[in-house]
């Protein structure tokens, strides 16, 4: 049976995408801070339950991460993610991304200062930790075990990035061809998967923020004109400059649209919008059109995705 997968073409986008990206996975060492009861434990929970502790699951919260110190330390992973995910496009493979050669020094700085950060934050939290393993073992009670609590946190939190290849290996041209010329297709394939997915991502970022500040500027609440934050505003330019950065130039209709919407925004303030009524009621009316249109390019999306074989 012929998918869809078979139906695409080898495209200068995805050929583009190809000699030009590289692939980055990033990963993440972490403490656990939830640990499942023994079987005694939780025979001993059921029994207040009149319940069979195997039909029973329970577990502990070993630290109070609402904790000042240790929120500090999920921050920082968080914005390292939020980073990861700002200057790369998607890949058919989990925990793969793919980022600009050209940048590769600037994310390697920036991956360097993540780590720095989050090793200063471990710091503090350890200087913390035995406050909180003594508050834990008034909260725990009987469920508190000393044995599952290290003895320092520091070296149990990490960032770590690396560059896998994704091409097929050079040796296997001499030992096997067949094998290699599949291989060839297989990865030919998932940077045509890379691409549509590069699109859909945008398409979908695109169309929220657009229907989000038409909404904002759109109508009233209580006879008043809605509030909105700058970031509805920002957010907007700095995808038009991620889509500069990233666009693979691989859909026409769907680079118009960004550009009529940069063109809309161009030079226009928050402040502009709350005071100018006219220039308000006019980026609304224009913002509702780009909407349109890509309601119209997200309804033909279906068509263009790209439907994976069964392994």
């Amino acid at each position: 049976m012929t998918t869809l997968m078979d139906q695409i073409p080898t495209t200068a986008a995805s050929d583009r995408l190809r000699s030009t990206m590289a692939a980055v996975r990033l990963s993440f060492t972490w403490l656990g801070t939830r640990k499942s009861l023994t079987v005694e434990q939780k025979n001993q929970a059921a029994d207040s339950f009149g319940a069979e502790g195997k039909f029973l699951s329970a577990g502990k919260k070993l630290l109070d991460t609402s904790h000042p110190a240790f929120k500090a330390v999920t921050a920082i992973k968080g914005r390292c993610q939020s980073y990861w995910r700002a200057v790369s496009l998607p890949y058919p493979e989990p925990s793969i991304r793919l980022i600009p050669q050209r940048t590769i020094g600037d994310f390697d700085r920036q991956l360097a200062g993540f780590r720095e950060e989050l090793g200063e934050a471990v710091a503090e939290l350890d200087r913390h930790y035995a406050d909180l393993r003594s508050a834990a073992r008034q909260r725990l009670g009987e469920l508190f075990d000393l044995s599952d609590y290290p003895a320092t946190l520091i070296g149990l939190f990490g960032i770590e990035h690396e560059y896998p290849s994704v091409e097929p290996p050079d040796y296997l041209r001499q030992l096997n061809p067949a094998l290699y010329e599949l291989e060839c297709q297989r990865v030919q394939a998932r940077f045509d998967e890379a691409v549509q997915l590069a699109e859909q991502a945008f398409t979908e970022e695109l169309s929220r923020l657009v229907e989000h500040l038409g909404e904002r500027l759109s109508g009233d609440t209580d006879g008043k004109p809605k509030v909105f934050r700058d970031s509805v505003v920002t957010n907007l330019t700095e995808f038009f400059e991620r889509f500069r950065t990233l666009n693979v130039r691989s859909n026409d209709q769907l680079d118009d649209l960004v550009q009529r919407a940069q063109r809309l925004m161009n030079g226009v303030e928050p402040q502009q919008l709350r005071d100018n009524t006219t220039l308000r009621q006019r980026v609304a009316a224009q913002l509702s059109s780009v909407q349109s249109s890509l309601d119209g390019l997200m309804v033909d999306r279906p068509r263009r995705n790209i439907l994976r074989k069964p392994r």
